[in-house]
């Protein structure tokens, strides 16, 4: 699977690229863009969290839990295409380090590679 849902992110940063390309941007101009679109979907997020809550009271209760894993969904995925534009060689490479550095810092015990079962005494 994880062979899976890289092979797709791959093919949307390609396709944005080459979107993109043809709109005469330069590859950090892109990648501004593509950080810019992450704090879009966020926004989304956050309002339909907002919605589920019930706390806007000129909206009302205008989301559900549904649209919120929906639109987290669209922040994970959005930052994953950000991160392959940006480091197309080695993205997944490069994010698998990365959240075994971060939990680190937070779990006793995180494997090197979280596919390896972790040793505990």
């Amino acid at each position: 699977m994880h062979d899976t849902i890289w092979q797709t992110i791959e093919n949307l940063a390609r396709w944005f690229n080459d979107h993109d390309e043809q709109h005469g941007l330069a590859p950090q101009e892109q990648w501004t863009m593509q950080v810019l679109k992450i704090a879009e979907e966020t926004g989304e997020a956050s309002q339909a969290v907002i919605g589920a809550r019930g706390t806007n009271p000129r909206k009302g209760d205008s989301h559900n839990w549904s649209d919120v894993h929906s639109e987290v969904a669209d922040v994970v995925i959005t930052g994953m295409v950000a991160l392959y534009r940006m480091r197309p060689n080695d993205a997944a490479d490069y994010l698998h380090r990365q959240l075994a550095d971060k939990a680190g810092k937070f779990l006793p015990t995180v494997p090197t590679d979280p596919e390896q079962p972790s040793e505990t005494p």
